[in-house]
């Protein structure tokens, strides 16, 4: 009994144990489904915030890319309005063409018909000719008792000196019209060519000068001046140190060693470590520099030209032209100059531009080893480009640019040779001819400020045009033309000066009134 009493206890005991654990779990469940529901119910708002934010981002790229494509739009519609508008106005042009076109064929088809017309008139004319002659030479040969042919030649040889006379007169006045002509085209064309190029004048000297503070000449000098002498050593150079206040002087005849030795010394000065050693290092580093350096500047002077192909080497010798000159002119801008003016000038005539250019370059190119080659210029010019395998026409035009010399076989050649000679002879272009130019440009001022009623003149185009202004009071509209042919004259006679000059004669009337 006791034991089934307590086997019916510990059934009792295991099924309430059951029954706790159970409303146990379901306890722990209730709350782990509300936890569930709060994790939810937090994603859900956190994921509506996030689309939220996402819809707001979407809008505004939307906006953006809408703004920019309207703007896209509104840029391609000017391009286009632009466009249009230049189509119509070529379409209008060509439509005048045609126009015009049809004019001038209405014009030649009427003169055609007019010209058939007097032929056929001519013709008649023509057989009532012949046949009025064929009754006089019947008439002639009756009356002289002579034929056809006996009097033909006593005729020819009547008149064979007559027309040898008239024809040497007419002959030499078609030569000097074709002269006076020819002249004038040329002087346009060239004069055309040198308006279009500009370009500075660099004159050259012997010594650079130096900025230096007092206190590293000292430094400059070294002990016993061994610093000095080994930069003089390196560079081939003179240094000049005297009292004049931070002043050092670079002396040499050859500009490319002034110029290693000048960029040298302002490294010194800036390191201001002086000594043998030092000084060596420098002066050797600048020496390798330079050669890049002048390497680029033949570079940039081929591109601005418009020249390529050009050997590395030529472009070294064309930097290398930026520290030589010609009786104070400048080889580098010269040599552009050269090349520019020889392509327009090229432009003008229908000749081969880019042949003019390169000619431009390469014809003065052996001066900038002329120091180390024995020769002319333009024969070691001639070897350079022949070695780097330019034309025989591209030879001869550089042997023949300085006259006299080889005969031109080309139209390039000559080009090249006027182009030259305009560069080396425009005013101010070289040292002896700057104190001419100017006393000249003073003197054509004071011929047209000599006539009376002139008020004022300037020479403008260096010298190629000049402007006077008159007193509208004392020179009348029927004086003008007169004033100016007597000073085009007075200059002719009393200046020298290359090409011609353009006199205008500006009269001025102004009436002034007031409305009260």
């Amino acid at each position: 009994m006791n034991i089934l009493v307590m086997v019916i206890f510990l059934i009792i005991g295991v099924i309430i144990g059951y029954l706790l654990r159970y409303l146990y779990a379901k306890r722990s469940f209730a709350s782990i489904e509300m936890q569930a529901k709060k994790i939810l119910e937090e994603a859900k708002k956190l994921s509506e915030e996030e689309i939220k934010k996402a819809k707001q981002e979407a809008r505004y790229i939307i906006e953006k890319e809408r703004a920019e494509l309207e703007r896209s739009n509104r840029e391609h519609r000017q391009e286009l309005l632009a466009w249009e508008r230049k189509i119509r106005a070529k379409e209008e042009a060509i439509d005048r063409k045609y126009e015009i076109i049809d004019k001038r064929t209405k014009e030649l088809y009427e003169k055609e018909n007019k010209i058939k017309q007097e032929y056929l008139k001519l013709e008649e004319e023509k057989k009532l000719l012949l046949q009025q002659q064929e009754k006089q030479r019947q008439i002639l040969e009756r009356i002289s008792g002579l034929s056809q042919e006996e009097a033909k030649k006593i005729l020819l040889q009547s008149l064979e000196e007559d027309v040898k006379n008239e024809f040497a007169v007419k002959l030499k006045k078609y030569e000097e019209e074709f002269k006076e002509t020819v002249d004038k085209k040329a002087k346009e064309i060239l004069v055309t060519a040198m308006q279009r190029i500009a370009s500075e004048v660099a004159i050259d000297n012997t010594t650079t000068i130096i900025s230096i503070p007092d206190d590293l000449k000292g430094r400059i000098i070294g002990r016993e001046g061994r610093n000095i002498r080994v930069f003089e050593q390196l560079t081939g150079v003179d240094v000049i140190v005297d009292d004049t206040p931070e002043t050092l002087v670079i002396s040499s005849f050859d500009p490319v060693r002034r110029e290693i030795a000048k960029i040298a010394m302002e490294r010194l000065i800036q390191d201001s470590r002086i000594h043998p050693a030092r000084v060596e290092e420098i002066v050797n580093k600048t020496k390798a520099e330079f050669e890049e350096h002048v390497k680029k500047i033949g570079e940039d002077l081929a591109m601005e030209v418009g020249v390529f192909g050009l050997d590395p080497y030529i472009l070294k010798l064309l930097g290398k032209l930026k520290f030589r000159t010609s009786y104070g002119q400048n080889q580098l801008q010269h040599t552009k100059e050269v090349a520019l003016i020889a392509g327009a000038i090229a432009g003008e005539l229908g000749a081969d531009i880019n042949f003019c250019k390169r000619a431009g370059l390469l014809h003065d190119i052996g001066k900038a080893v002329s120091h180390e080659v024995e020769g002319a210029h333009h024969q070691i010019s001639a070897d350079i480009a022949r070695k780097y395998g330019e034309s025989e026409k591209m030879i001869n035009a550089i042997l023949s640019h300085h006259e006299g010399i080889v005969e031109p076989k080309s139209l390039e050649a000559f080009i090249l040779a006027a182009a030259d000679a305009i560069s080396a002879s425009r005013p101010g272009a070289r040292q002896d001819t700057v104190e001419h130019y100017v006393k000249r440009i003073e003197k054509i001022e004071q011929i047209a400020k000599s006539f009376k009623g002139v008020e004022n003149a300037y020479a403008i185009y260096a010298g190629r045009e000049l402007r006077v202004l008159v007193d509208a009071e004392k020179i009348n509209d029927s004086q003008i033309s007169i004033l100016a042919r007597d000073i085009s004259k007075k200059i002719e006679e009393e200046v020298d000066y290359p090409g011609q000059i353009k006199v205008v004669v500006i009269r001025e009337v102004r009436v002034e009134d007031y409305a009260r």
